[in-house]
């Protein structure tokens, strides 16, 4: 009789003990995969007599960052080639310029000159002088249409192109000789340079100050561009070495160990 009313008790009762320790167990172990994650990932290991944080291993920078620097570093060489060439091109000449004194010049006479201006080196082209005479300074000055021309023709106002006709170029340069022509006697403005070229003048100046910063402004650009691309993603690396030190500095620890034996001591406590 005994023996018939204990059986029913036991059929029921171990079942439910094993399927509360069988959850319990798989909470546990559940907790102490995550907490073997968390280890992992950088917190803290017992060193001999006491604890040292695990150093957080350099930020290793992804592809994308690489070709972003050597884009950044790519631009401001470029720049720095561009200033050299602009430096050579515009601002030295322009520094060198004194074209500076303004004065009215007054059309006194053209003539196209017997001794023709240089063509390739193959032939030679007509050579248009134009003669004006300075209200100011009351002297006479071959006039140019900038510094480059000077450079290029000292006594010659306009040639025509190089080409082969010899037809051609004397009818281009007669064309221009008789438009000054109906202008003579009228003044217009004009530079000139009394200390360096007192027999000349110039209607325009090539290489002007705004024309030098304006030069100027597209290699500032691209160093500006190529030095801020480089800034923001050596700030992005930062920023992102700070957050994996950090996130270290918080996670795991003595108080976890504790609670991990905690969990274990629990585990094999349960009855069964």
């Amino acid at each position: 009789m005994f023996l018939n009313t204990a059986s029913p008790r036991r059929s029921f009762s171990i079942p439910i003990n094993i399927n509360l320790q069988g959850a319990r167990r798989r909470q546990t172990r559940e907790l102490l995969q995550r907490a073997a994650a968390q280890e992992k990932e950088g917190s803290r290991v017992r060193d001999g007599a006491g604890e040292r944080p695990l150093r957080t291993p350099p930020a290793v920078a992804s592809i994308g960052e690489e070709r972003a620097i050597l884009l950044g570093f790519g631009m401001m060489a470029f720049s720095a080639l561009m200033f050299f060439v602009v430096g050579i091109a515009v601002v030295k000449p322009h520094l060198n310029s004194k074209w500076e004194e303004e004065d009215s010049c007054v059309l006194l006479h053209t003539e196209i000159l017997a001794e023709r201006a240089d063509c390739r080196g193959v032939s030679g082209v007509p050579c248009l002088a134009v003669t004006v005479n300075l209200s100011r300074a009351n002297r006479k000055a071959f006039l140019h249409y900038d510094e480059e021309s000077l450079m290029l023709m000292p006594k010659c106002f306009y040639i025509p192109k190089c080409q082969m006709d010899e037809s051609e170029l004397l009818g281009e340069a007669l064309r221009v000789k008789s438009n000054l022509d109906s202008q003579l006697g009228s003044g217009r403005r004009c530079l000139a340079d009394p200390a360096g070229h007192p027999g000349d003048v110039i209607l325009y100046r090539k290489y002007t100050l705004s024309g030098s910063l304006y030069a100027l402004l597209w290699p500032s650009l691209t160093l500006a561009g190529g030095a801020l691309l480089v800034g923001l993603v050596k700030a992005t690396q930062r920023l992102a070495h700070l957050s994996a030190r950090m996130r270290d500095g918080t996670t795991g620890g003595p108080a976890m160990a504790k609670f991990y034996a905690l969990e274990r001591g629990s585990a094999t406590s349960s009855p069964i």
